[in-house]
């Protein structure tokens, strides 16, 4: 059995859609996945593209993901990454692949002399609370996430 990493490919972008369905159905949040393909598509493939995927394949067939993308410090004055998803198929679990995404990401901070590598993880999902905890992540409790979205987000942005 051998596992390989890559970088995703246009024709991929199925592909990815799939497994942000597959995460969002074992998160419980099916339902806000709006993305078409074609927003995948555009948003990893443009032509200077802010996000970025790493597909893992397990005998060349697609076994997970990590979606990316970079974040600025301004206490750092230095950029890091932020992972919005990583997600591996429950076939492949406990196989080392959502470490291996995690220290191909972890290895292109230390590379590029990025400061941080950071991402959410929902307070009910402890499988993977352990499993951050076991690769030496540190939880922030100290900060509260705050989010504007739909109606509210429209409302501010028409300045109040």
């Amino acid at each position: 059995m051998t596992l390989s990493i890559r970088s995703a490919r246009p024709e991929d972008a199925g592909l990815v859609l799939g497994f942000i369905r597959e995460l969002a159905e074992y998160e419980k949040l099916l339902h806000e996945v709006v993305a078409s393909e074609a927003d995948i598509a555009r948003a990893l493939f443009e032509p200077e593209p802010k996000v970025f995927c790493d597909i893992a394949e397990w005998d060349g067939k697609p076994a997970g993901f990590a979606i990316w993308f970079y974040t600025y410090s301004t206490f750092t004055g230095r950029h890091g990454i932020w992972l919005e998803d990583l997600f591996v198929r429950p076939e492949h679990r406990g196989q080392g692949i959502g470490k291996a995404l995690m220290v191909r990401l972890a290895k292109r901070c230390v590379d590029e002399g990025l400061s941080r590598f950071a991402w959410w993880v929902l307070n009910w999902n402890e499988p993977s609370r352990v499993f951050y905890r076991s690769i030496g992540a540190v939880a922030q409790d100290e900060w509260t996430v705050k989010r504007l979205d739909g109606e509210a987000l429209a409302r501010l942005a028409q300045g109040g």
